[in-house]
């Protein structure tokens, strides 16, 4: 993760690392018996609360996570509140503390900083990235995505791997 400083810096006309003022929101459930997660006034329960969710479909189920749909919300409204019945059927109530997570505000992201694109980020600001809120049976964990363009292929023999948005843990607690 670029993380050799909370301090920014400049390199290559960038400021880094990035930071972030508004940010995308979802909410993802598996294995609970019902669940509900409240942010910014909304509700976003992927199924209806008292349904039953899933498991992961796969392995890698994250990497295979849409960009988060609920766009510009400015940092940070409050926190989640989630109540969740879990597989063995306990319920569980929990306050997630999105400002506290990302308290410096800054956009995790596994790009070394010389492979950022030269003056891409001049300011050091990242517009909306993706954050995540997943409820797993007895596990909440929050992640962020962030799409960053770099300067060199990711896989050589693709022309279209020049960016990079790793899905990075922030945060997690298992209830």
């Amino acid at each position: 993760m670029n993380d050799s400083t909370h301090t920014q810096h400049r390199i290559n006309g960038n400021l880094l690392p990035l930071r972030f003022v508004r940010h995308s929101f979802e909410a993802k459930a598996y294995n609970t018996r019902r669940c509900s997660v409240l942010y910014d006034h909304h509700e976003f329960t992927p199924y209806a609360i008292d349904t039953p969710t899933r498991q992961p479909p796969s392995a890698d189920y994250r990497d295979h996570w849409n960009y988060a749909f609920y766009l510009g919300v400015r940092n940070f409204p409050g926190p989640a509140r989630v109540t969740w019945t879990s597989k063995d059927g306990t319920e569980h109530s929990a306050t997630i503390d999105l400002a506290e997570i990302f308290k410096d505000e800054r956009v995790l992201n596994n790009v070394p900083d010389d492979e950022f694109v030269p003056d891409m980020y001049p300011q050091g600001l990242f517009l909306d990235p993706s954050v995540y809120l997943e409820v797993n049976d007895r596990t909440i964990s929050v992640y962020m995505r962030a799409l960053i363009p770099t300067r060199h292929r990711q896989i050589p023999d693709n022309e279209y791997s020049d960016a990079r948005d790793d899905v990075i843990l922030a945060w997690t607690h298992t209830y």
